[in-house]
């Protein structure tokens, strides 16, 4: 474990220094600073690094240290002097130091803003990103500290090194002096420095996921000896899927000795394995676990899934049990999926991993699912099963203590094998980061979301992230923004999933609408206008159409440029004697397909009414499922059910019929699409193994539906997802004219003055005049207001300010409320004035209580209420609405994070549902929208540049046909939440 660390003489230990990372390779490892107890430990460290490394940091044969190079190196300040170290099992496997210098590289203290930095890392971990992770954090406490450049001397043989440097991304220079090459990093980060961090992150966080998911060897340990139990179950599950790797069984109780257990090696101990052990499954009861762990640890494994429970759904005792786990397992360099986790599968063809209670793995396809719960895990894997959906990957994290939704979005984004990345989510640990991922993520395929325990306020039992306190209704809106499919139900989880999984994007929303059902097709047209689609006039074939019938008209459908979509409406057909036919189903299916493989790349969905055998048939032919694999036993196809009398296999769809349905089905299937009457023979001769899976299918299956208002609102979701795919390969910018307009420095040097003249952790409200300033810094005017104590000094406001003006109380509880009252408008002189200011303090009391002020008229709009505020986890966001009861009573307001852009900025307005009242509404002038936008662009820049403005509220804001007027403004200035998004990489800690 690591070492309790001694405080230095002149500064506390900085903890917050300390972090989890992920390497290149996907394992873990420890950022700390060093202490004076790690004196051992650098010594060990550096015997075991190579003379040429050596050779490399002091430019000298150094083959030891002296006991006063190990006092210099353990002894720092923390502020002067600082070193790093990074640790796998409590040791040492790489080094950095910086010493501040003055401009003539002497040592030297603040405000010297310079300092010199070496690095030293073991050779076995060279090629690790261990480098790379060490210069982040160095980095940026090296800014904490005032320290704004380092330099470095390296040799210039010293390829790895300068390397390191080069490929930070922060601006440097280089020169050739003495024989070595001499770097100058400015630390400030610039645009490319984040971007190659969180390229380094990506790939690190993908791989250490991958390495989970594709393990050469799996040990299960808790497998006990009688049939049942956790440990046994998944065993059995993982070799019944065909595992292509190594599988162990490990027990302390079993017997010494070789052994087996379900075909596979059994062992007390990792130790007595003797081989690499990539996986283990954990399944021994919650007190056992660490010992289990550190067994794994000290042995080489690379990730843990824990199955087992007792955690923090517990309650305090299992939070803190929960998060001593997660310590513990880093320690050693290895991640976790759980605790109290599902399992995970991989039905990729070179892996067949089957590691979770799941007794039937899903069929191989192309949707990677993540959820956090177990119970809604089963579900989505049989609700995937039965519409014939193939998975990639599953991961069921349980209390996702370790790996979490954002660790399976940066795996799905370089996946190959993954087209739609399914998440079930009950709580979000960094939802900045989580729509950074998102974002990037749904820019190359649809990423569909359901959001767990939105109104409870709280986390559920086992999740011990911090929680977010904005509305359900922002949370939605940002997810949309960086163009996440949210949905409500795992039901329509699935009816999204397999639509974007098996069918390309629609170009826009026409959608033609075609089937044998007047009724149906009336219902799926109104299903269309409720969800914002374009229908065409539904094209009723009648209940007698045939296969033939369908295939022509989604073929004539498909073909046509005006529509973008196509939902087919299907019942049973009806013969002549008035009974439904038999065999339906397939045919129709066998029709349909035959349509779209000759149609364009438009989306086509199926809604059926008790057509049985259709939704199957329509999965089984170019499906998002291939062949489902069970080497478990030879695979042979007996004569009954592989093949007719002609020895040819049935058709898709027929299994399960008599002989005689199944041939007229067959018949009629080669009929409608037009397949020549005699199949090809057989691939598989009965007693003959079948063949394994080839090469994993691209999606081609057509959706099938029980309800139109189901297939309508998924295929509504790929519509708006479409169009926000279009939107982002152009991104939107911030112009550049507002620059001309804008005192940053000036605005900075204002809140630094107001929160130094009255500190408080809790935040200082700006007065209107304050307020005013501080907006004014960025072009947003503010019309003033006077107060009026008395109608005297009312006359006098208004004498200063200009007839017409307004008369309005700003007692907090009549603020912004017209409709008590509080507010006398177009009042035209001074007469005019005092009638309304007896009446006003008449009505509503004294004047001391109702804190009236005038202010002038402003030109006559529609009136606005524009936002910002900054939620610790989410960040700042900006949200627009119309005054009053829209926004108030009906919640209808728009939300977007910061920054936005100008496209940001137009979307905010137009997505609100009375957005109409802005644009014309019922022969209204419509008002100047483009300042509207300029104003929330404005507003976006001070928050996005100041985050010690945490909340602003412009309302009303008033927008005419010609310009606008901010009347009412409120500002809230606070020391900036920290922002975990910006600094190094790290894993987080909850």
């Amino acid at each position: 474990m690591e070492p309790m660390p001694e405080q230095s003489p002149h500064h506390a230990y900085p903890d917050h220094w300390e972090a989890d990372v992920v390497l290149r390779d996907g394992g873990t490892a420890r950022i700390r600073p060093i202490t004076t107890d790690d004196a051992e430990r650098l010594v060990s460290f550096y015997e075991q690094v190579s003379d040429e490394s050596k050779y490399y940091r002091f430019f000298a044969p150094y083959p030891r240290l002296s006991d006063r190079d190990v006092h210099r190196f353990t002894h720092h300040d923390y502020v002067d002097r600082v070193g790093l170290a990074v640790t796998i099992g409590g040791e040492f496997i790489g080094t950095v130091r910086y010493d501040r210098i003055d401009d003539r590289g002497r040592p030297a203290s603040a405000p010297a803003d310079e300092a010199e930095v070496a690095f030293l890392v073991q050779d076995a971990h060279q090629g690790r990103g261990v480098a790379s992770a060490l210069l982040e954090h160095i980095a940026a406490v090296a800014r904490e500290r005032g320290i704004r450049r380092f330099a470095a001397e390296v040799l210039p043989a010293n390829n790895k090194m300068i390397k390191v440097f080069r490929d930070a991304g922060y601006t440097q220079r280089r020169s050739f002096e003495d024989g070595s090459v001499h770097l100058t990093l400015d630390l400030e980060p610039t645009e490319k420095s984040l971007a190659v961090q969180r390229g380094r992150e990506q790939r690190a966080e993908a791989r250490s996921v991958q390495r989970l998911l594709a393990p050469g060897s799996v040990a299960v340990i808790g497998t006990g000896r009688a049939p049942g139990g956790v440990g046994r179950t998944i065993l059995r599950n993982l070799l019944a899927a065909g595992y292509t790797g190594r599988a162990y069984a490990v027990n302390h109780a079993f017997d010494g000795g070789p052994a087996t257990l379900d075909g596979v090696p059994a062992h007390r101990s990792l130790g007595e394995i003797g081989e690499q052990v990539d996986l283990a499954v954990i399944a021994v009861p919650a007190h056992r676990v660490p010992e289990a762990v550190a067994d794994c640890g000290e042995h080489g494994v690379q990730g843990l899934v824990v199955v087992s429970a007792g955690y923090a759904e517990r309650g305090a005792e299992g939070r803190e049990l929960q998060r001593e786990l997660v310590r513990q397992a880093r320690s050693y360099g290895m991640r976790i999926i759980g605790p109290n986790a599902f399992g995970i599968i991989n039905t990729a063809e070179a892996v067949r991993l089957n590691a979770s209670l799941a007794p039937e793995p899903p069929a191989r396809g192309r949707i990677g699912l993540f959820t956090q719960s177990g119970a809604i895990g089963i579900a989505l894997l049989s609700g995937l099963h039965r519409r014939g959906a193939g998975l990639s990957s599953f991961i069921s994290a349980g209390n996702r203590a370790d790996v979490s939704g954002n660790d399976f979005l940066q795996y799905s984004f370089e996946d190959p094998d993954t087209d739609v990345a399914l998440l079930y989510l009950e709580s979000l640990g960094n939802p900045r980061k989580f729509t950074r991922l998102a974002r990037r993520t749904a820019a190359v395929k649809p990423v569909v979301v359901v959001k767990g325990a939105r109104h409870s306020g709280t986390n559920p039992p086992g999740h011990t992230v911090p929680v977010s306190r904005i509305p359900d209704a922002t949370v939605s809106a940002l997810m949309r923004q960086a163009g996440v499919i949210r949905v409500d139900t795992v039901t329509e989880m699935v009816d999204a999933g397999i639509l974007l999984a098996g069918q390309p994007l629609p170009s826009g929303p026409r959608v033609a609408i075609l089937g044998n059902s007047e009724s149906l097709g009336l219902l799926t047209y109104d299903a269309c206008l409720a969800e914002g689609l374009r229908p065409r006039p539904p094209i009723d074939l009648t209940t007698a159409a045939s296969p033939q019938d369908f295939r022509d008209a989604l073929a004539e459908a498909l073909a046509d440029a005006t529509c973008d979509a196509v939902i087919v409406t299907a019942i049973p057909r009806v013969g002549e004697d008035g009974e439904a036919e038999t065999g339906d189903g397939q045919v129709l299916a066998a029709a349909l397909h035959t349509a779209v493989a000759g149609g364009s790349a438009k989306p086509v969905a199926v809604v059926h009414v008790e057509l049985g055998g259709l939704a199957e048939a329509l999965a089984a032919a170019s499906s998002t499922a291939a062949p489902h694999h069970r080497p478990a036993a030879p695979r042979t196809a007996p004569p009954e059910a592989a093949t007719d009398r002609a020895g040819a296999q049935p058709p898709p769809g027929t299994a399960g019929l008599d002989a005689s349905t199944a041939r007229r089905t067959a018949t009629a299937a080669r009929t409608a699409t037009g397949a020549p009457a005699t199949p090809p023979a057989s691939s598989s001769a009965p007693g003959v193994p079948a063949p394994e899976p080839g090469p994993l299918p691209r999606p081609g299956r057509i959706p099938a539906y029980p309800a139109a208002e189901r297939a309508v609102r998924a295929l509504a979701e790929a519509v708006k997802y479409a169009q926000w795919r279009r939107q982002a390969a152009v991104p939107g910018k911030v112009p550049e004219l507002l620059d001309d307009t804008i005192d940053e420095a000036g605005a900075a040097a204002l809140i630094e003055a107001r929160l130094a003249a009255a500190p408080d952790p809790r935040g200082h409200r700006l007065g209107p005049d304050e307020a005013r300033e501080l907006l004014g810094r960025y072009g947003i005017g503010v019309r003033p207001t006077l107060p009026a104590p008395d109608p005297d000094a009312a006359v006098a406001a208004a004498a200063r300010l200009g007839y017409p003006v307004a008369l309005k109380t700003t007692a907090p509880h009549l603020r912004h409320r017209a409709d008590l009252g509080g507010v006398r408008l177009d009042i035209a002189d001074e007469d005019a004035l005092r009638r309304a200011y007896g009446d006003l303090t008449g009505l509503l009391g004294k004047p001391a209580e109702l804190l009236p002020v005038v202010q002038a008229m402003a030109p006559r709009g529609v009136d606005t209420v524009v936002r910002a505020s900054i939620d610790a986890a989410a960040g700042a966001v900006l949200s627009f609405g119309l005054a009053g009861a829209p926004s108030e009573l009906l919640g209808d307001t728009a939300h977007r994070l910061v920054p936005v852009t100008d496209r940001d900025a137009a979307e905010l307005i137009r997505s609100i549902r009375a957005a109409p009242v802005l644009f014309g509404w019922r022969g209204a002038a419509p008002v100047d929208t483009a300042a509207l936008e300029e104003l929330l662009l404005r507003l976006s820049r001070l928050v996005d540049d100041h985050p010690e403005v945490v909340s602003v509220a412009l309302e009303p804001v008033v927008v005419a046909p010609y310009g606008l007027t901010v009347l009412g403004a409120a500002v809230r200035l606070a020391p900036p939440p920290a922002r975990s998004d910006l600094g190094p990489r790290r894993l987080p800690n909850y």
